[in-house]
């Protein structure tokens, strides 16, 4: 029969130091549950702080002194129904919002067609049009960039939303102009220079208009707009 010996030292040296890891695992959980809080009260403190100046920003861009029904939408609380038929026109009872001054009733109907803001027409948003990309490629590029809608319009949901639309920027070449120099300084690259193609303009400086085929092309080529400024912009 064997005796199993133990050693009381190492047993009590063991046990010691599962319980000191056990503490300081217990402590790091709690430290980090509160570090989690504190960020998340940061966090909530600085959101109502942004909502708060947002408020005031809108009291101050709302005018005052007119009449209730005439305040723009982002001055107005307006219920809005999203259980709706789309296209559809929908009534709702429209307030100005909390800060907002204004004459005559404070609750009134107002119209709306049950759409998405994103579903407004083009006319009835407005987009943030970029320049950095190529208005002349083939097949058209697009590019996504962020509308707002008219402050005039009731719709559902943001009324600033993302959406992809078509490169159509100018940086102010004038078809005429190009044309025009086309045919009469095109020998001596004048149209390439004034479109930014300051390398094809350099070759036909030296060669003269290719001998007169390079300035033909380029007389057909502005003439059907298919050649145009080196950025990418449209003719204007």
């Amino acid at each position: 029969m064997q005796c199993l010996h133990i050693n009381i030292r190492k047993a009590t040296l063991i046990l010691l130091s599962v319980l000191v890891n056990y503490v300081n695992h217990i402590q790091t959980i709690e430290n980090s549950m509160q570090s989690t809080t504190r960020d998340q009260q940061t966090k909530n403190d600085t959101q109502k702080e942004t909502d708060g100046k947002s408020l005031q920003d809108l009291i101050l861009q709302c005018p005052s002194n007119i009449n209730c029904q005439d305040l723009e939408v982002p001055c107005l609380e307006c219920p809005l129904t999203y259980n709706c038929i789309y296209g559809e026109t929908v009534n709702t009872t429209c307030s100005p919002k909390s800060g907002v001054q204004c004459n005559g009733k404070k609750k009134f109907q107002k119209s709306y067609l049950c759409r998405y803001c994103y579903q407004t027409e083009h006319w009835e948003h407005n987009c943030e049009l970029k320049a950095n990309c190529n208005s002349v490629a083939s097949p058209r590029k697009r590019y996504t960039t962020n509308c707002t809608v008219a402050s005039n319009i009731i719709c559902l949901g943001n009324r600033v939303f993302s959406k992809r639309i078509l490169c159509n920027w100018t940086g102010g070449y004038r078809w005429f102009t190009a044309l025009a120099l086309s045919v009469t300084l095109g020998g001596f690259g004048a149209d390439r220079f004034y479109l930014g193609h300051w390398q094809e303009g350099i070759g036909k400086l030296f060669s003269f208009g290719g001998l007169g085929v390079w300035t033909l092309i380029d007389v057909i080529l502005i003439s059907l707009h298919y050649l145009g400024p080196a950025d990418g912009s449209l003719f204007i």
